[in-house]
């Protein structure tokens, strides 16, 4: 048996279901468009965390390439300390143990006046010294001795250039001197205070070569390690 529903009833119902389907439909639109906006929110953080993690580890490159140079810096830095203490302990030594005598008195006195300059670490007055006394007693047999000091004393006082200069004038008219192959590794040294590698290589080579006997060759091979 049917059910009987009056016109205006029927009426009512029909309107009240279309008004819930009026309604719902937009209430699924606004979900929709509500969940595609949380995703694109998504993609959106997502893709600024993955900036930030990219700036990040280019930044922490960056720092580890900082460190290594600054590494690096410090073991450059370590190796001419090392190197200058070793020339001065060399010098230091070879002075103490300086036996060279001559007959003018004054000539020894000014001589070893300018070596207890060395020895007390004034290089700068040393190198004036000893460039006075080499001027004064030019064919003195001190002579060798004094432009060894006085390139070593000019190394000291960070006069690089200077020490080159006069070190090699040295080597040239003294080369079998006991104190040539020494002088070759302080212009060695020199060279590599003013990035001359190439120049100190070869002074480094040369000692080698031309002083091998000598305990500055054995020197001058770890030296040349060290600048591979």
């Amino acid at each position: 048996m049917s059910a009987y529903f009056p016109p205006l009833r029927t009426a009512m119902l029909v309107a009240a279901l279309s008004l819930s389907a009026v309604f719902s439909a937009p209430a699924f639109a606004f979900a929709d468009d509500d969940a595609r906006k949380a995703i694109l929110d998504l993609r959106e953080q997502l893709k600024q965390v993955t900036e930030q993690n990219r700036q990040a580890r280019m930044q922490l490159a960056d720092q580890l390439e900082n460190l290594q140079h600054e590494m690096t810096t410090i073991r450059g830095q370590m190796e001419k300390l090392n190197w200058q203490a070793d020339m001065d302990a060399r010098a230091r030594q070879e002075a103490s143990g300086t036996t060279t005598t001559v007959a003018d008195p004054r000539e020894q006195t000014a001589y070893e006046a300018s070596m207890a300059l060395f020895r007390g670490g004034k290089y700068k007055e040393a190198a004036a010294s000893l460039t006075t006394f080499i001027q004064t007693y030019p064919t003195s047999a001190l002579l060798p001795e004094a432009r060894f000091y006085r390139g070593s004393s000019l190394y000291a006082s960070k006069d690089f250039k200077g020490a080159i200069q006069g070190l090699d004038g040295m080597i040239k008219a003294a080369p079998k001197d006991p104190r040539a192959p020494d002088a070759l590794l302080v212009i060695a040294a020199s060279q590599i205070e003013i990035n001359d590698m190439a120049g100190a290589k070869a002074s480094l080579q040369r000692i080698v070569k031309d002083y091998p006997q000598t305990s500055s060759a054995e020197t001058a091979k770890s030296r040349l390690k060290l600048l591979q």
